[in-house]
């Protein structure tokens, strides 16, 4: 098997006047992890159902494998599905789930399951073509799916949110699963979510939608450390967002007027002086005074620790301030968090590298 390039140009679904997404150009690499992140409604199901033929496009060209799709059906696009709630047969044994795609095709049934045992092997279930599928876990379940969607020989798998109906701690086994499955048979893997630690986890690179278009495709890297936009920046991972107005710029930075008092960050897009802006900065990238070396050209915010919130590993602080927003800061447990208590006084520091000045703009509201 091999993954095919998908390419979107200009593609818009209208449902009357109403645009379920629209504008929407995306190159996806043959033997790619790619996936579509972003609230629920945002459209990134739309997109998925366009590249299955399922619905076709109201404008714009999709391409699979450099072929034009429109007019071209589901069962006749190099494309396979894994739906949400995985549509498996009870009543069929693991490798007749499986082969059932090739029995469709006209595969006699030795050729079925000899194919069906190669691909449970290839998804770690050697040994489990004869149980019932009410005898494997949610997990087992989940790989006998997948192995379904690629008996058909697919270039591309498309998978709409497969891990939701899991627990965290499977969820998070099955994210190493997928990718190694993707790596093992090189098709291009286009994966539905509005989870972003499945998308970082996973992903060769994401595309974060919002409201029927894309606000950024990238690397989980380049997504996570250089957001193009607010709701990107607020969206994937935690972010502390200030509000303000450009006071001065140069040399790839600004100073911000802002509630919390002028606060400096880095200027990727050449924000001009007077314009509303909107400053980002990562819980995990705050200390507080006397928690490491404090550096001359930190931004400092004075307030109090209105909550804190132990989560093992670390603990996220809510510093309320009287002049503006609050900050969360999120702080390892190194054994010095015993010493933090709600209502103690503290300060709030940040270097400048560390925070992002962007155009002012909507937030992510999940």
């Amino acid at each position: 098997m091999r993954g095919a390039e998908v390419a979107l140009e200009g593609v818009g679904l209208a449902y009357g006047s109403f645009w379920a997404v629209r504008g929407i150009d995306l190159d996806i690499r043959p033997g790619e992890f790619f996936s579509l992140l972003g609230p629920s409604g945002c459209g990134k199901t739309t997109i998925l159902r366009l590249v299955s033929g399922f619905v076709e496009p109201s404008e714009g060209v999709i391409r699979i494998a450099g072929r034009d799709v429109r007019g071209v059906g589901p069962a006749a696009r190099p494309t396979s599905l894994v739906f949400q709630n995985l549509a498996l047969f009870p009543l069929m044994k693991v490798w007749e789930n499986v082969a059932f795609g090739l029995e469709v095709r006209g595969v006699p049934k030795a050729e079925r399951r000899r194919r069906a045992e190669e691909l449970l092997e290839l998804v770690a279930l050697p040994g489990f073509a004869d149980k019932r599928v009410d005898e494997l876990s949610g997990g087992q379940r989940q790989r006998v799916a997948i192995a379904r969607s690629l008996a058909v020989e697919p270039q591309v798998l498309l998978l709409d949110e497969p891990l939701s109906a899991l627990d965290l701690k499977l969820r998070q086994h099955m994210r190493a699963e997928l990718k190694a499955i993707q790596r093992r048979t090189g098709v291009t893997f286009v994966y539905i979510t509005h989870d972003q630690g499945e998308a970082l986890t996973m992903s060769d690179r994401v595309a974060v939608m919002s409201q029927g278009r894309i606000e950024q495709v990238g690397t989980p890297a380049e997504i996570y450390d250089a957001p193009a936009t607010a709701f990107v920046a607020s969206f994937v991972g935690e972010s502390n967002p200030v509000p303000g107005r450009v006071r001065e710029s140069g040399g790839g930075f600004v100073t911000l007027e802002t509630a919390l008092g002028p606060l400096r960050a880095r200027d990727p897009r050449g924000l001009a002086t007077g314009s509303p802006a909107i400053l980002i900065v990562r819980p995990e990238r705050c200390r507080l005074d006397g928690a490491g070396e404090a550096d001359a050209v930190d931004n400092r915010v004075e307030g109090r620790i209105e909550r804190v919130d132990f989560e093992g590993a670390f603990a996220n602080l809510l510093v309320a301030s009287p002049a503006g927003p609050g900050l969360v800061v999120q702080l390892a447990n190194d054994g010095r968090l015993a010493g933090l208590a709600a209502g103690a006084p503290v300060t709030v520091r940040f270097p400048p590298e560390a925070a992002l000045a962007l155009p002012e703009g909507p937030l992510a509201r999940e």
